[in-house]
């Protein structure tokens, strides 16, 4: 009988992730219809409560998704997105921040 623990291969976070925009952002003359969002660093989270970031508080993820969005947004343009597309990119910042193994977990499920 052996006595052999099975590991599971963890799954790894993406470093990066794309969102389609409900309601593309509108600058000047270019349309934003998809933004990726980047892990946050420690330098990034700077000055921001990260349970406040981890519950998708508005106003954290307001100061945040500037600092880790590609084209990046501006405070104003966060502030003017449409519901959807706010939570759509709020919860992607909070799986990031969520461990691997919970990640993984529920992504079994």
């Amino acid at each position: 009988m052996s006595t052999e623990k099975q590991s599971a291969t963890p799954i790894k976070q993406p470093v990066t992730v794309s969102v389609t925009l409900e309601e593309p952002i509108v600058r000047g003359g270019e349309t934003i219809e998809t933004l990726v969002i980047r892990r946050p660093r420690a330098g990034e989270l700077r000055g921001l409560s990260l349970t406040e970031v981890a519950n998708m508080k508005t106003d954290a993820m307001v100061d945040l998704l500037p600092r880790i969005t590609q084209p990046s947004l501006l405070k104003h343009e966060v502030e003017a997105m449409g519901p959807a597309d706010f939570i759509s990119c709020a919860m992607e910042v909070a799986t990031f921040l969520a461990p691997q193994a919970l990640v993984a977990g529920v992504s079994k499920t």
